[in-house]
């Protein structure tokens, strides 16, 4: 997932994308830890991903954050 569609996601689907992701990590490290992994690289992949998320929910925290302290300086 690139991070021009994380940001197009709204805030609770950004939620449950990242818990996906989080549950999807969690089993490809169960995979890879069995030798059932074939492609070692999807958890990097969805380590990124999972930072990516992170970022754009932080991005939103900070732009409301600034909002509310804007509005009370008013």
């Amino acid at each position: 997932m690139q991070i021009s569609e994380v940001r197009e996601l709204k805030i609770d689907e950004l939620q449950k994308e990242l818990e996906n992701q989080e549950r999807s990590l969690m089993n490809l490290r169960f995979r890879g830890a069995t030798m059932q992994l074939s492609d070692f690289t999807e958890i990097r992949k969805t380590r990124r991903t999972i930072a990516r998320i992170n970022t754009v929910l932080r991005e939103r925290e900070i732009v409301e954050e600034m909002s509310v302290s804007e509005g009370q300086v008013n």
